[in-house]
């Protein structure tokens, strides 16, 4: 697991990030945050269905929160869940890393703005190109509809990786 924590670290530190010009907006109106990559990181993650490694990083208002056992978050937080294929590495075919980008899904609290969907905007940009996912503001019923079950934990799955 360690391993695994640095070399997404390693690989989310040498990732390009976009320029606020050129940010792409998602169905709904969230724009991509494109310091999402200097975030802090909250935890890895492995998603077993999709193949995927996964960072779930947050920004200051979020991981204060986080830390300091707060729930729901407040008003503000953002997370982003940046998400790459997992890849069996070529000289140590036991170890698995990042490879090739998948997309970054965030999610805004304004308990105000998104009460709808427990307090929570979606978003997600897939691919190199960041393209905007969804046709239209009802991509977010697919988001809210996963994150759901865990609608008694302000509808996060993560929670803040622990370390000595």
């Amino acid at each position: 697991m360690r391993k695994m924590l640095m070399a997404c670290v390693v690989a989310l530190s040498v990732a390009g990030s976009v320029a606020a010009a050129d940010r792409p907006v998602a169905p709904n109106g969230i724009a991509l945050y494109p310091d999402y990559l200097s975030w802090k990181v909250i935890a890895p993650s492995y998603r077993e269905d999709k193949g995927q490694i996964r960072i779930i990083t947050g920004n200051e208002t979020a991981v204060a929160a986080l830390k300091a056992g707060k729930k729901p978050l407040p008003d503000g937080s953002v997370l982003a869940k940046v998400a790459w294929k997992a890849e069996k590495h070529p000289s140590f075919p036991v170890a698995t890393e990042p490879d090739a980008f998948v997309q970054v899904e965030f999610m805004v609290k304004d308990a105000r703005k998104y009460k709808d969907t427990g307090g929570w905007g979606f978003a997600r940009f897939v691919g190199n190109k960041l393209q905007p996912y969804g046709k239209d503001a009802g991509f977010v019923a697919e988001c809210f509809g996963c994150h759901t079950p865990v609608a008694g934990n302000d509808y996060l799955f993560t929670r803040m990786v622990r370390t000595p």
